[in-house]
């Protein structure tokens, strides 16, 4: 498999769709919004990126459930492996494309994952809790290295529930294949990147963007539901609901992205500490020498 990962609005999709279009491969999304339909603009689903030489790459784990559910890491692991093992059937070449780096070292880590069902009896004595307790139970035995487990008090109960039922079930742990890959990184400088981030929020909201949102809303979707997702859906839903004049949404979602696409490098970075061989390439480069360098690396380690 090819591993094509990097922040946000670097264009990891373009190439990697012009990479599986050279080795006649399929791309399979890494990225914990796209798989919500209707949640397009927002999420940067930019599919005309898929097409290349006037047909269109085939991709998967892209519009694959309803706005308002709570997609998880266990039900990504099962929905790539059902696409990795069908696209593998067909004699093609797997790319995996995205930037959620849970999600991505979730598949290339092979974390054992098993479905954790709802527990009543606990949840009822959690129920008078408040938050401080819920934390400090939860930190007591792990380190709390996803911050959106302890913002929202459904989650954190969540996250308490797994923790408990996997300190009393370890043999449950679901086993995972080992897939190997050659990972590559989209890399632009923060001055760069910054800019691009910028650069892109203006095309949305021009696209419609915010339109997006109104119809999520009148669709039924709970501004409590779209503030969960974060980034454009938070800040979008509270200048929709006027919490947010337009000028300070722009300016505080514009700094949200940007700490955003800095904390998904820290995540890549601290996968390069663990282990991860990353081949960065320069974002400045054009396609045609970023598909050179790939496919030489790529040809170089005998695949």
């Amino acid at each position: 498999m090819i591993t094509i990962l990097g922040p946000t609005a670097t264009g990891k999709t373009a190439l990697s769709a012009h990479i599986a279009d050279k080795l006649n491969g399929e791309i399979i999304s890494a990225d914990s919004r796209q798989v919500y339909k209707g949640m397009d603009i927002g999420t940067g689903k930019d599919l005309d990126d898929y097409i290349v030489n006037k047909k269109i790459i085939p991709y998967h784990l892209i519009d694959i459930v309803e706005p308002g559910y709570e997609y998880n890491v266990y039900e990504y692991q099962r929905d790539f492996l059902r696409a990795y093992k069908n696209i593998i059937a067909k004699k093609k070449l797997p790319v995996l494309c995205g930037g959620t780096g849970m999600y991505i070292e979730a598949i290339l880590k092979g974390y054992k994952i098993f479905y954790v069902p709802e527990n009543k009896s606990l949840r009822q004595d959690l129920e008078n809790k408040n938050e401080q307790y819920l934390i400090r139970m939860l930190s007591s035995s792990r380190s709390l290295h996803n911050i959106t487990d302890i913002k929202d008090r459904n989650r954190l109960i969540r996250a308490i529930e797994i923790q408990q039922y996997y300190a009393g079930h370890p043999e449950s742990e679901r086993e995972f294949p080992e897939i190997k890959t050659v990972i590559f990184g989209i890399h632009f400088e923060r001055n760069i990147i910054r800019a691009r981030i910028t650069e892109r929020l203006k095309t949305r909201l021009e696209k419609g963007m915010i339109m997006e949102v109104e119809n999520l809303l009148n669709k039924g979707i709970t501004s409590e539901q779209l503030k969960f997702y974060g980034l454009e859906y938070k800040f979008i839903t509270q200048y929709i609901l006027g919490e947010l004049s337009y000028n300070e949404m722009f300016r505080l979602l514009n700094i949200a992205i940007h700490q955003f696409a800095k904390r998904q490098m820290t995540w890549f970075r601290r996968m390069e500490k663990n282990g991860f061989e990353i081949n960065w390439i320069d974002g400045e480069l054009d396609i045609s020498e970023k598909m050179e360098l790939i496919l030489k690396i790529y040809k170089k380690r005998g695949a």
